[in-house]
This record gives C-alpha cells, structure tokens and sequence, in this order.
C-alpha cells in the first residue's frame, strides 16, 4: 500500500497546517528562495515559498479577488497600477480585468516565481504572457519605490511573510516612499497578514503607520482557507476617496468580491478595531 504524501507548514511555532499531496512537480533554489509546486488531493496545484504556502488553485481567487478590487472598485478611475510581489501573477491576472488600467508594472525580486507560475500553474499566471498592459521589473521593490519618478494610481503590496529580503516592504519607510509614488488621488492596499494567532501587534503597527502617512487609512478582511487560521487582512491607504465605498461598476464574473462584501468587509469585529488590539 501506498504511504500518504503531506506537506507541512508550521504558521506559528505552535500551529502546523498539514495537506495531503499527490506529487511534487517543481523544485527550484534560488538566490532568494526555495520554489516548490505540489498537487495535491483538495486544494489542486500549490506554490509554496520556503516551506510557507503561498497560492492554491481553489482558494486563491479569494485572496487575489479582495487585495486587487477592493481598491480598483473605490479608486474614481485607475489608470496605472505598481503590484509590488505577486510574481505568482494572480493580482495581475485581476488587475488586467479593468478596462479603465492601461499599464500595469509588476516589480518582483525572484524571476523564477513568475516563471514556475506560468509553466505550472497557469490558471494563477495567466495574464503574465502576452499582457499588452503589463511591464515586468526584475529586483528589489524597496529600491524601485523609492526611486522611480513616475506616479502610479494604485499601489498593491502583494508580498509575502514579512522576513528576509521581503521585511522592507512592511516598514514605515517603505509606505512613504509608496506615498510620495502616489498620484494626486492615489491609493495603496496590502496584505496585513492574519489577524489570529501571534499576528495582531503587527498589523496594528501596520495600520499605525498608515494613519501617519495616508490622510485616509482603513482596514478591511476576508476568507483565505490555507493562510494562517484561515483569515487575512488587507490594510489600505488613501489620499482622497473613501476606500470603503466601491465607485465603479463592478467588474462582473468574479467569484469573491462584489460590491455588498466590499462595503461589509470594512466592518470589523471589536477584537479587530485598533483599540482592542
């Protein structure tokens, strides 16, 4: 008989989450990182970075869905949009969407997440090839930030855990170099990690920040089977509109977001309110 093949992630040092696999596909060390690419039984293909799992093709529109069009949906008329990670391309692929973004720049450090993407998990890095919106910046999104002259709409922070080469973009310097990259009416949203388990200081110190640089500075959350206790939380930021209030007609088709999760997604438990944090 056949031994069951799993795959572990330990979130915390005292949360593991198991999932049973039926193959490892790819394997790549790179300067930065390990890749690995499973299917598995439940959750079909499976990126993980580091041992941290990272994309699930049945539970990533989910994630992607709320980083991308929470934003684009409460900006008045988004033009151009800096991602900044994603290199699985799941928010480029719901960025593209939107007929009013004419140019979308993905600044990714690890060339090698965009190309297992797309050779093994098409569904996720569709909008990676043959994207006339989409120019692709190879190296470090800090720099890039912080040096670019252009202004962007929109800001996503698509990156992942904040340790090793990714720690910089989750520091107070790195959010007013993303201000100042921002246009007139521009807006920037993150993932802010859960918001269980030994993650609350941080996101509190996240949202903090925010309401130092951005005039308008929220928070909202939504449902992420394999992240840490099932839950994320997106910080978002904002020189004019109100982020909670979707302006544009919603993009249709979509599996997650609509405009009644958008509004209700800004509606916070008390343990989730700053002061109770």
């Amino acid at each position: 008989m056949e031994t069951e093949k799993w795959f572990y992630e330990n979130q915390t040092k005292h949360t593991r989450i198991g999932i049973q696999t039926i193959a490892q596909l790819y394997e790549e060390k790179t300067s930065y990182q390990t890749i690995k690419i499973f299917e598995t039984v439940e959750y079909g293909r499976m990126l993980v970075l580091d041992d941290i799992v990272q994309v699930t093709e049945l539970d990533e529109f989910a994630y992607h869905e709320m980083l991308s069009h929470v934003p684009l949906h409460a900006h008045p008329d988004p033009q151009s949009v800096l991602i900044v990670g994603g290199g699985d391309g799941g928010t480029v692929r719901e960025v593209t969407k939107h007929n009013s973004v004419k140019r979308i720049v993905l600044a990714e450090i690890d060339e090698a997440v965009i190309r297992s993407s797309i050779n093994y998990m098409p569904s996720v890095g569709v909008a990676l090839s043959n994207n006339p919106k989409l120019e692709i910046y190879i190296g470090d999104a800090v720099k890039y930030v912080s040096q670019a002259k252009e202004r962007f709409d929109l800001v996503i922070v698509d990156s992942s855990d904040p340790r090793g080469f990714a720690e910089g973009l989750f520091s107070s310097d790195f959010y007013c170099s993303v201000n100042s990259l921002l246009s007139e009416s521009g807006m920037v949203a993150t993932q802010g990690e859960s918001p269980w388990l030994n993650y609350r200081p941080m996101i509190k110190r996240i949202l903090g920040d925010f309401k130092e640089i951005f005039p308008i500075a929220k928070m909202y959350w939504g449902n992420v089977p394999t992240y840490p206790a099932g839950a994320m939380v997106y910080p978002i930021g904002s020189k004019v509109a109100d982020p909670a209030t979707p302006q544009r007609v919603a993009v249709p088709d979509l599996r997650y977001y609509s405009h009644e999760i958008h509004k209700s997604a800004f509606i916070l438990p008390r343990y989730l309110q700053v002061e109770q944090m």
